[in-house]
């Protein structure tokens, strides 16, 4: 059943007043992720973007954080509100130690109906999607996911915007009839707020009643991502993509090269994945990584909008294309008209020599 109403961007409509039950919903939410004492990143952007949505509608905004100690939870409450909240409900049991997905729904589902938030924002890590899709299902409200954009309109509702038709289009969703509206944003894509050490707000403490063996699923083990192979794009400060302009899987080997020279990290092009040049944890865009890195080259890239929503948000873009009309361009800081895989080698090379002067000279 969809809960979701397409609703154009500026589309003229007359304000209309919310049911009762509907009205009864207030305030911005920001579901924290938190795991082993540490805070994900994509919370902490996402609570400095429902700081910018609660002070449009003139509500709280609060952080929800779960886990297993209250101690911990209680620091990581301060470290939300010194981001911008003003309030964090925290809710600790031992079941919730480690991350489960019917443990957490059952809570958030809990806190939720009691307290009545009008909006719920969640991280689109692995995690955060897991959650945010059984609680809307409990809840039976609506969820837009991977969102590239959140606004609030004249009629109080979340315009929640994400590419769609494969990233060709943006499409603006509101949930109209149903209370949490609900919306996903991946790491990197919203921006960072200033901490404000000193910064207070209240703590509510919800309390759990779980059983262990009412658990189905049980923790064998938690690996995390700095001990996989996996890439690590979403964190790195300079990033070197290429896309099909460089020819060959032999020729994407100078995109590595001068990720190498820099200190950075590499990715590629979906059409790049496919052909097998890089694996899939490398591709940079709607249907892979968000970025954003303080330099992004990008080297023979096209830059259709599915690859464009995830590198826009870098603080600078260098963009290497033979054609001049390339959509690339239209974002990109910086432009260079040649062809990449002529120019990389040149590139590498000034910047080799530039580092080891640098080096010498410190």
């Amino acid at each position: 059943m969809s809960q979701q109403a397409d609703k154009p961007a500026g589309r003229a409509s007359s304000k209309k007043e919310l049911s009762p039950e509907l009205a009864a919903y207030k305030n911005v939410w920001v579901s924290v992720e938190y795991e082993h004492g540490q805070i994900h990143s994509v919370s902490l952007e996402l609570i400095g973007e429902g700081r910018k949505l609660a002070d449009k509608l003139g509500v709280e905004l609060a952080a929800v954080i779960l886990g297993g100690e209250r101690e911990a939870l209680q620091a990581a409450a301060k470290t939300c509100i010194e981001h911008g909240a003003d309030a964090a409900y925290i809710a600790h049991h031992p079941v919730m130690k480690d991350y489960r997905n019917e443990p957490y729904t059952i809570v958030m589902t809990e806190l939720v109906e009691k307290y009545k938030p009008e909006i719920l924002l969640l991280g689109a890590t692995t995690l955060g999607r897991d959650l945010a899709g059984a609680v809307a299902t409990t809840l039976k409200t609506g969820l837009t996911a991977d969102c590239t954009g959140l606004a609030i309109d004249d009629e109080r509702s979340l315009a929640a915007t994400r590419p769609t038709f494969g990233g060709s289009l943006l499409c603006t969703i509101h949930t109209l009839n149903f209370r949490p509206q609900m919306a996903s944003v991946r790491p990197r894509v919203m921006a960072m707020p200033a901490r404000q050490p000193g910064r207070t707000g209240r703590v509510i403490e919800h309390p759990v009643n779980l059983v262990e063996e009412s658990i189905i699923t049980k923790v064998l083990k938690f690996i995390p991502d700095r001990d996989t192979n996996k890439a690590q794009l979403a964190h790195a400060d300079v990033v070197v993509a290429g896309g099909l302009g460089m020819r060959s899987a032999e020729n994407f080997a100078l995109i590595k090269q001068l990720a190498h020279v820099l200190g950075g990290d590499y990715g590629g092009t979906r059409p790049v994945v496919q052909k097998g040049w890089i694996d899939h944890d490398r591709q940079i865009g709607q249907t892979g990584k968000t970025i954003r890195p303080k330099l992004y080259i990008a080297a023979g890239i096209s830059g259709a909008v599915q690859h464009r929503v995830g590198v826009e948000s870098s603080d600078l873009i260098i963009a290497i294309n033979s054609d001049p009309n390339a959509n690339v361009f239209e974002f990109a800081h910086f432009g260079i008209v040649t062809d990449a895989v002529s120019l990389l080698p040149s590139l590498i090379e000034a910047f080799r020599k530039r580092l080891q002067v640098n080096r010498l000279a410190g």
